[in-house]
C-alpha cells in the first residue's frame, strides 16, 4: 500500500497577491480570479482580509511556525501602533469618500445653478444683464 506524499506548500509572489487583491477590491469576481491564478477562493479572500488589516505588510511572506498567544503580548507595544495606524487607515478612508461625495454634489449643484442661470436668460435676458 502506498502512502500518498504531502505536497510542499505553494509560495505565491507579492505581485501576484497584491495583483490579484486590486483586482477584487476593483470589483472583479473572486471566483474568476481563483480559476484564471489556479487557487482557491478562500485564499483570496484572506489575501484581501490581510491587506485590508495590514496593507502590503499583510501580503510578504510569512514563514515559520505562528505565534503562540503568550508570545504575542511579549511584543504589545508593536501591536499598539498597528492599532492606531489601522484606526488611521479607516479614518482616511472615511475623509476619501467623504470628499469624493462632496465633489459629487458640487458638480450636481454647479451644473443646476448653470442650467438655472441659462433658463432665467431665455425667459427674462433684462436680469441677466443686471
Amino acid at each position: 500500500m502506498s502512502q500518498k506524499k504531502a505536497s510542499p506548500a505553494r509560495v505565491f509572489s507579492l505581485e501576484l497577491k497584491l495583483g490579484a487583491v486590486k483586482r477584487a477590491l476593483a470589483g472583479e469576481r473572486i471566483a474568476t480570479l481563483a480559476e484564471e491564478l489556479g487557487v482557491r477562493r478562500k485564499l483570496i479572500y484572506d489575501w484581501k482580509d490581510r491587506y485590508a488589516r495590514l496593507g502590503e505588510a499583510g501580503l510578504v511572506q510569512r514563514r515559520g511556525r505562528p505565534r503562540k498567544r503568550a508570545e504575542a503580548f511579549v511584543d504589545s507595544e508593536p501591536m499598539a501602533g498597528r492599532g492606531e495606524l489601522l484606526a488611521a487607515r479607516k479614518r482616511i478612508a472615511e475623509l476619501e469618500r467623504k470628499i469624493g461625495q462632496q465633489e459629487l454634489d458640487l458638480d450636481f449643484f454647479g451644473e443646476a445653478l448653470r442650467r438655472v442661470t441659462a433658463s432665467i436668460q431665455t425667459v427674462d435676458p433684462k436680469r441677466s444683464a443686471g
